[in-house]
């Protein structure tokens, strides 16, 4: 605690009277911050902060990067912008040298400008100074990090701005497509696939999602030899996992063969997520928990694929990935969640990435701008991309097999698609066939009793559900239609070594746990994920137990 004395001494304070000081050192908390150690996160709630002892810096994640901004000196004050504007911290701040700071919460900056005018007009002065800065820093800031020269119904167009947006990579893409309907003489991009360029100097040569990864800075090798537990994917599960698995001190390895966030990273809005009253996009969830991940010192290796898993005669796993690869571990977590199922429709598989896409991508926004598109499935993941595409396209028409939506999707969007007039649901309806030269331009569709319907297509999004694809793991490891088995369900003791029954998330290798949606009997929601993941590191203390003693 600060005594009125040493407020007294502090630039901003210095004009208070003594009643004032007082009712000051009673309100305001007195902070000590090693160098390094940060005062606030980008995003968090703000406070106004006094430095009265040090050097501080303020850095703020720029186009994915993490870009040093500006400095605090010993009798700045800072803050006050994001409490009166009622907004977050635009900015982290975290200390160059040890520091002391005032810390006053935002009901306590509004009482003190409400007792001193000179305070006031200190702040607000400060707060015009800073507005204008901040307009001036804006003009200068990029908009985007990486310029995409390809088309639309490139796979590897498509797959590459997905991973950028997954990754909040902010990035300008050129489709080739429309500068050939546009007449333009000749279309930019190669027929060989997209060009791209990263940080307007570094061009990437034959590009892959895994090229442009390193180019932009993201870890693509691990960096030790051996860990405590390698987790193999990145959906919700496998994020918790290494959330927690690093705050309580294991050495972690997340593989991740795209981007953080699996499917859910897909969704454009949950709104069922305990926490969120307003929703939050697959995205900004999935990027959350992967900066918690790597703040508690988790690896997190993207655009790797494990090819492998054998486990040692030691008890030990290798982790094979690709590039002849291998990597040690203690336990692993298999957390790579399913992969869409096949719609088995003719026509359909000649028109992938050429009009027919399995799932839906924020990335498409683009692509079906002012299109005609359909989506077959009634599930959640259907009636999210709905709503989401009807922001662009011209119409959007849901292929219903069932009578009714309510049968597989939930309430809330349910009706919330009630409400979308560009949004159309037909029930008891199948497709047939795609048909089309280059690209989808018609589907036949069949309703019960009635003719076979030609309809004008651009785009045909097919989520009718989702398989585990698990053939690359060990034969003896217990599946059920390839989903693992796990705790009670396992019955295949013929490689287990223990004398305790495997624990719930355990399979029928000891030390190989399983969580998410490839778990066989797991709840396919996104929280029943994350509480998976969560658990699975509470059974490997207990497994690495007799270990450590």
């Amino acid at each position: 605690m600060l005594t009125p004395e040493e407020l007294k001494q502090t630039k901003i304070f210095s004009c208070l009277d003594e009643q004032d000081l007082q009712w000051l050192s009673l309100q305001a908390a007195h902070l000590h911050l090693e160098p390094g150690e940060y005062l606030i996160h980008e995003g968090e709630p703000a406070s106004f902060f006094v430095l009265v002892e040090g050097t501080a810096e303020v850095t703020k994640d720029i186009l994915g990067r993490t870009v040093g901004v500006s400095r605090h000196q010993q009798d700045d004050f800072f803050g006050e912008l994001s409490i009166l504007m009622a907004t977050a911290a635009p900015a982290s701040v975290r200390a160059r040298t040890a520091c002391r700071v005032v810390r006053l919460n935002p009901q306590d900056l509004q009482e003190l400008i409400r007792r001193s005018a000179a305070c006031s007009a200190s702040i607000m002065q400060t707060l015009n100074e800073r507005v204008q800065a901040v307009q001036q820093y804006m003009l200068q800031v990029p908009v985007s990090r990486v310029h995409i020269v390809g088309s639309r119904f490139d796979d590897n167009c498509r797959e590459i701005r997905t991973f950028l947006n997954t990754n909040r990579v902010p990035y300008h893409w050129t489709d080739t497509d429309r500068i050939v309907r546009a007449k333009l003489t000749q279309p930019v991009g190669s027929n060989r696939g997209p060009s791209i360029v990263v940080d307007n100097v570094q061009p990437v040569g034959q590009p892959t999602i895994r090229s442009v990864a390193k180019a932009l800075g993201f870890q693509t090798v691990p960096k030790r030899r051996s860990y405590e537990t390698v987790i193999v994917g990145g959906g919700p599960a496998g994020l918790a996992a290494a959330v927690y698995g690093a705050s309580e001190g294991l050495r972690v390895l997340l593989v991740e063969r795209k981007a953080p966030g699996g499917q859910a990273g897909s969704s454009s809005r949950i709104e069922n997520y305990l926490g969120f009253p307003n929703g939050i996009s697959g995205e900004d969830l999935s990027q959350r928990a992967f900066k918690q991940a790597v703040r508690f010192g988790a690896e997190i290796v993207l655009t790797r694929e494990v090819k492998q898993v054998s486990l040692r005669s030691d008890g030990t796993y290798a982790i094979g990935l690709d590039g002849e690869e291998t990597i040690s571990t203690k336990t692993a977590i298999i957390a790579t969640g399913v992969d869409w199922r096949k719609l088995n429709v003719e026509g359909v598989d000649s028109f992938i990435g050429r009009g027919v896409f399995y799932g839906g991508e924020r990335a498409d926004a683009q692509t079906v701008m002012g299109k005609r598109i359909f989506i077959v499935g009634a599930g959640n993941s259907s009636g999210q991309a709905a709503l989401f595409f009807a922001n662009y396209a011209d119409e959007v028409t849901l292929l219903v097999r069932g009578n009714d939506l309510k049968q597989s999707m939930s309430q809330y969007l349910v009706d919330k698609i009630r409400l979308v007039a560009n949004i159309h649901v037909e029930t008891q309806t199948y497709l047939l066939s795609a048909e089309g030269t280059d690209c989808l331009h018609a589907l036949y569709l069949g309703r019960t009793g009635q003719p076979v319907e030609r309809r004008n297509a651009d785009c045909l999004f097919v989520m009718i559900g989702a398989d585990a694809v698990t053939d690359w793991l060990p034969d003896v490891l217990q599946r059920r239609n390839g989903y693992i088995c796990t705790g009670g369900e396992v019955t295949d003791f013929t490689h287990w070594r223990s004398h305790r029954p495997p624990y719930l998330l355990e399979t029928n290798l000891p030390g190989l746990f399983c969580v998410g949606d490839v778990r066989n009997g797991s709840i396919k929601r996104v929280s029943s994920s994350v509480g998976e993941g969560s658990m699975a590191i509470s059974f490997i203390h207990q497994y690495l137990e007799p270990t450590r003693a």
